[in-house]
């Protein structure tokens, strides 16, 4: 099985932009007692996640960015953990619910409207879906277009799955932080995925040591490319 990186196509027809976010998440992190490493991560989107059942109080807090000791990190981990996949990694600056705001422009049928996030039309999905693509999850979002023919975009919902091979990985990378859990890891260059660690399905996922990174297996994309589904590239990655 070959997997594939998911890139924008960079031709100048597809001139779509999201001016939008997700309302709500997990805050930033203060920097650690331990290792001083703060912030929050990129690329943990759980967009078909609903916390509208929570307390006005916790959605108040998950509404607010700004880092926040590990405790209360820790503590509103455990307060969206009801609701969210079992296997959701939840790590400082995870987001939830649609993704909300204004869109113009053209999209193509794929579309990377940031380097780790996908959002998929409608009929697109559909199409893959009835091809035997695998596992996708589409969420509805929330943008406004000020044009007659807008499209309707739904968010991908994507599981995580796999692991760098250690062949691409610095030999000096540092253990996690005892205390934060931080993994100190960048994206490598190149990379080189741990077939051990891969699945057979479903055939697009974030990568679980590296949730920037979508990828989509030979299934998704030969699809695509049959169907002949615009917006994204395709670029294969080494497997060992």
């Amino acid at each position: 099985m070959k997997f594939y990186r998911l890139e924008r196509d960079p031709s100048p027809r597809y001139t779509g932009y999201l001016n939008a976010a997700h309302r709500l998440g997990l805050p930033g992190l203060e920097p650690c007692p331990t290792c001083r490493c703060g912030g929050a991560g990129a690329g943990l989107e759980y967009p078909c996640v609903d916390l509208s059942s929570l307390p006005p109080h916790e959605l108040k807090k998950l509404s607010d960015p700004w880092p926040v000791p590990l405790e209360e990190i820790e503590r509103l981990r455990e307060v969206v953990r009801p609701l969210v996949p079992k296997d959701a990694m939840l790590e400082p600056g995870t987001l939830f619910g649609p993704l909300q705001g204004t869109g113009v422009g053209y999209f193509g049928q794929l579309d990377l409207y940031v380097p780790w996030a996908l959002c998929v039309r409608r009929e697109a999905l559909e199409r893959l879906q009835e091809a035997g693509v695998r596992g996708l999850q589409g969420c509805p979002t929330r943008i406004r277009f000020r044009t007659k023919h807008a499209p309707t975009l739904l968010e991908m919902q994507m599981e995580l799955h796999g692991q760098f091979h250690p062949d691409c990985l610095p030999p000096d990378l540092q253990p996690p932080c005892p205390t934060c859990g931080n993994d100190f890891l960048m994206l490598p260059d190149p990379i080189i995925l741990d077939a051990a660690t891969l699945p057979s399905e479903p055939d697009l996922f974030r990568l679980r040591q590296g949730a920037t990174l979508i990828v989509a297996n030979e299934r998704l994309v030969e699809a695509v490319r049959r169907l002949e589904l615009d917006g994204v590239l395709f670029q294969e990655l080494e497997v060992r």
